[in-house]
């Protein structure tokens, strides 16, 4: 289910509509405004996250992805139980507030039918927790993310494949394909897999207690700490960008629970500089 992309401070508006907040308080508090360009006056924008990004403003490559790293990894953390909770905020159905919509299906599903029966949804670990042997502990087995509601059936039908093109219809996920190896979402959501994934790739650096999880260029990583394909991933960033769902979640997870973003989301084009 793609909704109508947004700027960020729309998208803000929005993530304080639904979540209850004064609308200056959420977008506001980081709110800087960027002068227009000389000559034109209408080209003024605003980057409510200026002062959030403020240390990786002019870096690219490695720089940019270390000091994302130092903002990002400032974080309140969740325990696994209270993702449910979190899931059914954070991936909200923004024209059914009983439902949530699930992440490869595209379905709307009640937000109380979550579980381990077939027709349930649960807890998918968008970069496979068997990558890096992490589990569901606290950190990047919680991290709110790259976790989304799925349904259980698709939930194992993926399992802890990487993402590449091709094989044959999932069933109970329209427009995603599997094959032995890998697995590959619908459109609407390609982008937004890719940069969860990115996220995780610069939030994790080896710190914490955990693995150091990177992207590579290949399948079949089993339990390395590592997720594929990078190639394929920059180009489903580029031609799914984010939208409205995928930015109030990014600011739901910062206003709510953890209190540090997803930056491939507020700069999609960072991907490009780092990767």
């Amino acid at each position: 289910m793609k909704i109508s992309r947004m700027t960020p401070w729309a998208a803000a508006l929005a993530a304080a509509t639904l979540i209850g907040i004064p609308a200056a308080a959420s977008a506001g508090q980081q709110g800087t405004t960027t002068a227009a360009a000389a000559g034109n006056p209408t080209a003024a924008t605003t980057d409510p996250y200026a002062d959030y990004y403020a240390n990786a403003q002019g870096k690219t490559g490695p720089a940019l992805k270390s000091a994302l790293h130092d903002i990002i990894k400032a974080q309140s953390k969740v325990t696994y139980d209270g993702v449910w909770n979190a899931l059914k905020v954070t991936d909200q159905d923004p024209a059914n507030s009983a439902n949530v919509i699930l992440l490869y299906s595209g379905r709307s599903q009640s937000k109380a039918t979550n579980g381990g029966g077939a027709n349930d949804w649960n807890r998918e670990h968008v970069w496979a927790k068997s990558h890096g042997d992490f589990g569901t502990a606290t950190g990047p087995g919680t991290d709110l993310h790259h976790l989304r509601p799925e349904d259980v059936t698709v939930n194992s039908t993926r399992g802890n494949k990487d993402f590449d093109k091709g094989g044959s219809p999932v069933g109970e996920a329209p427009g995603s394909l599997t094959d032995a190896d890998s697995f590959e979402p619908r459109d609407a959501v390609k982008g937004d897999v890719a940069r969860m994934l990115l996220y995780m790739a610069v939030r994790y650096d080896g710190g914490d207690g955990f693995a150091n999880l990177e992207m590579n260029d290949k399948v079949n990583n089993g339990s390395a700490p590592a997720m594929g394909r990078i190639s394929l991933l920059k180009q489903w960033n580029q031609m799914d960008p984010p939208d409205a769902f995928e930015q109030r979640r990014n600011q739901v997870i910062f206003d709510r629970y953890q209190h540090n973003r997803n930056p491939f989301i507020d700069h999609p084009e960072w991907v490009d500089s780092i990767w």
